[in-house]
């Protein structure tokens, strides 16, 4: 059975990391942008990377600029914005493409795991986000790719998915399940 760990990906300066270096480690992975609605996410992120880092989590983060080409510049000038704007300590990838044929062969694996898990209806970016995609597709619920930045899926110790998070869930919601897999 695939897992995780038989990916392998490319660090931000473009050096091949297998993803068998995180075994036995949950891992939190997200698709971001420095120039999105989002973005101050990468200070609740950085706050969950701090709390739960030492009990072996991980958060691997992947600039994608596929949605309002939110996440311009270089590998190394987004690597900077997040150290200097929200003291990020996680480590952050190559800039990848989430969703189409060019996608990361990881990033299709994650969606075939799970696919769109809905909105968190009371947050105040829902609406927005509900309508724009409807007009582009009015059965855009009903398909597993990415729908915008800072998506997040959850694999627990053994590389598998375990959840998968819209940018509108709530940091709680992950946190709680992030301290179930740690036990």
């Amino acid at each position: 059975m695939k897992t995780i760990y038989d990916f392998t990906v490319k660090d931000r300066k473009g050096k091949d990391v297998s993803l068998k270096e995180y075994s036995n480690e949950v891992l939190l992975i997200v698709n971001t942008a420095t120039k999105c609605g989002f973005t101050p996410q990468y200070e609740e992120l950085e706050k969950l990377y701090e709390k739960y880092h030492s009990q072996g989590f991980e958060i691997l983060d992947f600039p994608c600029n596929q949605f309002g080409q939110q996440a311009p510049g270089t590998d190394e000038s987004i690597h900077q914005f997040c150290k200097l704007n929200y003291g990020t300590e996680f480590p952050r990838f190559k800039k990848l493409k989430v969703n189409g044929p060019d996608a990361d062969p990881m990033y299709k694996f994650l969606q075939e795991q799970k696919g769109f898990a809905g909105w968190d209806a009371t947050h105040p970016l829902t609406k927005i986000l509900d309508e724009m995609l409807s007009k582009q597709d009015a059965d855009y619920q009903s398909k597993p790719d990415i729908k915008w930045n800072f998506t997040k899926f959850l694999t627990n110790k053994l590389g598998m998915v375990v959840a998968r998070f819209e940018p509108t869930a709530s940091i709680e919601s992950i946190s709680a399940q992030i301290e179930e897999l740690l036990k």
